[in-house]
């Protein structure tokens, strides 16, 4: 599962996407849109500042917006600077790798070769999404890859 920090980064991040060009946003206002503590987004928008995807201005007339295209932001990247990996073990994740403990040889274990192509087919789907693609409702029915595992 995505970690709330992962949620609210996407859905801060979604805020500052659909906002571009209209100045800078101010934090109460993303926070009571996407319904995300302010402290809480104020530790998340400085972490995007240090990766580089959000910039902010100080003052009355200052505020936050993506410091990079939308289109040049995916869902991938997000989730890997908030959650350190997309694999769902760790003997599964190419950033974070670490052997399972208690666990067979990798060589022998199924449940890793089945963890890694979930994580190859996750990381194929978010990292060709970005916070400017439009996703609707309908999308998912009619996507064959998601209809083929239903």
């Amino acid at each position: 599962m995505l970690s709330q920090r992962t949620r609210y980064t996407i859905r801060a991040l979604l805020h500052l996407a659909d906002r571009s060009g209209a100045g800078p946003v101010q934090l109460s206002e993303i926070a009571d849109a996407q319904n995300i503590p302010p402290k809480f987004l104020t530790v998340m928008l400085s972490q995007m500042i240090r990766e580089g995807l959000v910039a902010s201005r100080r003052g009355r007339e200052g505020g936050y917006w993506l410091a990079r295209p939308a289109q040049d932001i995916t869902y991938g990247e997000v989730v890997r600077l908030t959650r350190g990996s997309l694999g769902l073990l760790p003997c599964a994740s190419r950033l974070a790798y670490e052997p399972c403990k208690n666990c067979v040889t990798e060589d022998k274990c199924r449940l890793h070769r089945v963890m890694l192509m979930v994580r190859d087919e996750t990381a194929r789907i978010l990292d060709r999404l970005t916070l400017a693609d439009a996703i609707p409702a309908d999308q998912l029915a009619d996507d064959p890859a998601l209809a083929e595992s239903s």
